[in-house]
């Protein structure tokens, strides 16, 4: 048998093929649940000989919908957010979507144009990350009745679909650790909190644990910078200048823990016994440095990969729950150990 246009085949050299009519290979290809076993196997045999690749625009109109998810991320530029791409892409692709992802850099406005891009480009949902929106975005996506997820937050009782934790308590756990540990001067490196309310979170996780053991936070001990491995080693450099210098810093996430590991040793410091070092993510590098890195590991994959089931889910009208919760937990390594009188400070 040949077809039309041997390298454009057509749905009606397909159905000529299978024998059906071109509204079977229609279902088939669009709604295979509605067929029988048989069918589809014949249709899908048919598609696969003749390598036929059904139109997407025509696709979409029929089914009111693209296919398509929109990610905004706020940098590829770290391990945590490639890792989250990775899950996201190849969940959606086991439901037969595609994965269209851009960048905001930590902008809210340029998230709100690049978010808007993605759904005048066909996306039919979204996830973002955490709850930092602009305005005129969430009002876009509310008068659109657009699925959103929002990732890497958690808000039980809120008005979005969220999948992640509770920021704020998971550096709790951290900070307690310290001061378990004997830390009483206790400072933090912490990622530029403006428009992030991820990095805001963790840094009232630390200040609220801190006064609950009757310690605080100083602003000369709060020191934000950008995700950055020069940018920490800055920071870490201005926070041990001071006078008495810490004995312990938790840094908002991995990165800047390993900037401050490298600083420390460029100042002569030992990690732990003059200073303990506290990261956040758990990225592959934490085990494997010297010494390893207490972190705070967060299920990346699990995280992202349940956010795309969430995102089907929501593209396809079935039931799902608005709030989901991921464990984090606290990862004991080299990094950290008790505070010795001797330490400065």
């Amino acid at each position: 048998m040949t077809t039309t246009d041997n390298s454009h085949p057509t749905i009606d050299d397909v159905a000529r093929m299978a024998g059906v009519s071109t509204a079977t290979v229609s279902r088939v290809l669009n709604r295979p649940e509605s067929v029988s076993e048989a069918l589809r196997k014949k249709v899908t045999t048919a598609v696969s000989r003749l390598g036929y690749v059904p139109h997407a625009g025509a696709r979409a109109l029929m089914l009111r919908r693209s296919g398509t998810v929109g990610a905004v991320f706020p940098t590829v530029d770290n391990a945590i957010f490639a890792k989250a791409i990775d899950a996201l892409q190849r969940r959606l692709a086991l439901s037969d979507m595609q994965l269209l992802i851009a960048t905001s850099g930590y902008d809210i406005e340029n998230e709100m144009r690049q978010a808007i891009n993605l759904v005048t480009r066909g996306a039919d949902a979204l996830a973002l990350c955490g709850f930092s929106q602009h305005a005129e975005l969430l009002r876009f996506m509310r008068q659109r009745d657009l699925p959103c997820v929002h990732v890497m937050v958690y808000e039980p009782d809120g008005e979005h679909i969220s999948v992640g934790f509770d920021n704020s308590a998971a550096m709790a756990q951290a900070t307690q650790y310290l001061i378990d540990l004997g830390h009483r001067h206790i400072a933090m490196l912490a990622g530029v909190t403006r428009n992030n309310d991820r990095a805001t979170q963790r840094v009232e996780g630390v200040r609220r644990t801190l006064q609950a053991a009757g310690l605080d936070l100083p602003s000369k001990r709060l020191v934000e910078r950008p995700y950055a491995l020069a940018d920490a080693r800055e920071g870490l450099r201005q926070l041990m200048a001071q006078k008495p210098a810490p004995t312990a810093v938790i840094c908002g996430n991995d990165v800047l823990a390993f900037g401050a590991m490298l600083e420390a040793a460029s100042l002569g410091l030992q990690v732990p016994s003059d200073l303990s070092i506290v990261g956040f993510d758990d990225l592959e590098m934490a085990r494997h440095l010297r010494p390893a890195l207490t972190t705070v590991r967060v299920p990346t994959e699990a995280m992202w990969t349940t956010a795309a089931d969430r995102l089907v889910a929501a593209i396809r009208g079935e039931a799902f729950p608005r709030s989901t919760e991921i464990d984090v937990a606290l990862v004991v390594r080299q990094s950290t150990g008790p505070a010795h009188s001797s330490t400065p400070g």
